[in-house]
Order: structure tokens, then sequence, then C-alpha cells
């Protein structure tokens, strides 16, 4: 893989970085992918200040590469998040749900590349003005909290409207869909699901094992009458979901029933009325490999993918 704006951005090998997954991105995982040449990620969430401090001291110990930190911004400990990446001289943060304002002003001086994650267009030039020094532009086939353009529209759409690297995410698990990104002008890719199934993921078995028998219609979105949709795997919690909101049952209603709901399926592996995170390209993922050989794979299949393309397209001699 030949350097480009996102791996010279980032200082990482591959223009991959794993998705800052609650309570899936941990120390363990994060090590793993940046030690394969990617970009890991641990995901603050709601996590507590002092257990996300530990996790940025644990990582430092798991790995002497880059590595990044997810603050979702609507979470109430989204301000504890930021000074503890500040104190730890996070390399690079992504941001999503909220304004990354305060993230850029507070970090950026720090010499931290802040990278928020979009789902539109607005929002990705917004972000620029703001002085984010590149975008994850997120389709609705992702896992968790989604928006409502797909990977292949609102990629190409982003990547015409700012001039700062895009990042595509959402559908991509596989050297095909590296090949299209980059296709579509992206210059690096954000995977998720496919690293819940890393050796390395501390993700209960359970979890693991309904992504990897997920078929094309596995996954559900529920949420939307709370203005925060979230693609999961479908089970009973996802049935109840949407039988509530179908009956008008108010946002706090729905609110209490998804409280807690991810932690039980990360870690109890309750995938009955778990809440089973995973996006579309769960269909795609088909075995448990170590991190740096998922990326190792998916960009050898994309150079193959693209090598195919070009003599496929290449002017047929008369």
């Amino acid at each position: 893989m030949r350097p480009n704006r996102v791996t010279s951005l980032l200082g990482v090998e591959y223009p991959v970085l794993q998705g800052g997954m609650a309570w899936v991105a941990t120390a363990e995982l994060a090590a793993a992918v940046s030690n394969g040449g990617g970009l890991g990620m641990i995901g603050a969430g709601n996590m507590p200040p002092e257990v996300l401090d530990q996790e940025l001291k644990k990582i430092k110990e798991l790995t002497d590469k880059r590595f990044g930190l997810n603050i979702m911004l609507l979470s109430p400990t989204a301000d504890d998040a930021i000074e503890l990446a500040a104190r730890h001289r996070v390399p690079v943060v992504t941001t999503g749900a909220g304004s990354p304002g305060k993230v850029i002003e507070r970090l950026k001086p720090l010499g931290t590349v802040v990278i928020p994650v979009v789902a539109s267009v607005a929002l990705a030039q917004r972000v620029e003005r703001q002085g984010a020094d590149a975008v994850v532009a997120e389709g609705t086939e992702a896992g968790g909290h989604v928006g409502e353009m797909t990977t292949m529209v609102l990629v190409p759409l982003v990547a015409d409207a700012v001039e700062i690297p895009v990042i595509a995410a959402g559908g991509i698990s596989d050297g095909r869909g590296v090949a299209a990104a980059f296709a579509l002008g992206a210059e690096g890719v954000q995977m998720g699901t496919r690293f819940v199934c890393a050796a390395e993921s501390t993700v209960h078995e359970a979890y693991k094992r309904e992504i990897l028998k997920a078929r094309d219609r596995s996954t559900v979105v529920t949420g939307h009458t709370t203005g925060h949709p979230v693609r999961c795997i479908k089970n009973k919690l996802t049935q109840k979901f949407q039988e509530m909101e179908k009956a008008g049952a108010p946002i706090e209603e729905l609110e209490k029933l998804g409280t807690g709901r991810l932690r039980a399926a990360v870690k109890d592996g309750d995938v009955v009325w778990g809440s089973v995170m995973a996006g579309q390209s769960a269909a795609l993922v088909k075995s448990i490999q170590p991190a740096a050989e998922i990326i190792r794979e998916i960009f050898s299949e994309a150079e193959d993918v693209i090598r195919n393309l070009k003599q496929l397209l290449s002017p047929v001699e008369a």
C-alpha cells in the first residue's frame, strides 16, 4: 500500500481505522490493530473517567504505535474524555454525536489529530471550517448509531465537498469494500464490525457468534422516533423496541428499555435481550482472525480487485 494523506496524517502503514465502538473498542483490540499497521481506537462511550484513564495507560503498555480515542460528544462523560485525551497526549481523536468544536479547540493545539464522524455533506463542510484534519463519512450500513445516507452516495458527495481527507465507513468488511471506498473518493476506511471478530477482541463469544452467523437481512435499525437510530442484529430486544415505537411509546420508555443493553451483550453475552450492535457487513464476516491478519488480508484483496478492474477496463485492441 502506497502512502497517502491518511497514512501520513495518522502515522500508520495501512489507511484503516478501527471503529471506536463503546464497550467493544478496548485497549487490547486497539493495540492489536495498531500493532498490525492500522490505527486502533479506544471507545470512550460513557466510560467513567477513572476507567478510561486505566485504558489509556494500558494501551501504552501494549503498543508503541500510534492509537486513537473516540469521544461520543452526547455522553455525560465527554468533557472528562477530552481532558484525559489532553493529559495522555492521545495522537488521534475521532468524534461523534455532536459538534466537535470544543474538541478541536482543546486538543489540536496539543498536536492531536481530530477527525469527526459525519453523516452529511453539510456537517462535513462545517467541521472542515472548524479545523478538522479529516472526516469519517459513515453510511447507514454501519452498526450502532447511524444516519440516513448510504456509503455509496455519501462518500463521493463528501469527497467533492471538502479539501481534507475523507475516510469511508459503513458496510466495509473486505478488500472489495476497500477498493470501492477508494473508487468513491476516500483515502482510507474505518471498519467496526469486522474487528469485533478479531481474535484480540474482548467481546463475549456469543456476540461474535451472532455476527458470524448473520445473513443479509439480519440487522435492523430501531430508535428512529428517539432521534438516535441504532443498527443492531435482530433479537427480542429489537422486536420489543419496534413494537413500542409502533405503539407510540414515549421516548423516556424507549430510552429506559435500551439502557445497559449494549454492555449486557458485549460483556455478559446476552444476545437475546442485549443490544448486539453490528453493521450490514456482518453477513460478510466469516471467521475469527488476528487483527493484523485481517488488515493484511483486506488490503491484499483490495490490490487484487483494483488490478482486475484495470484489466477489465483496459481498451480492447482492434
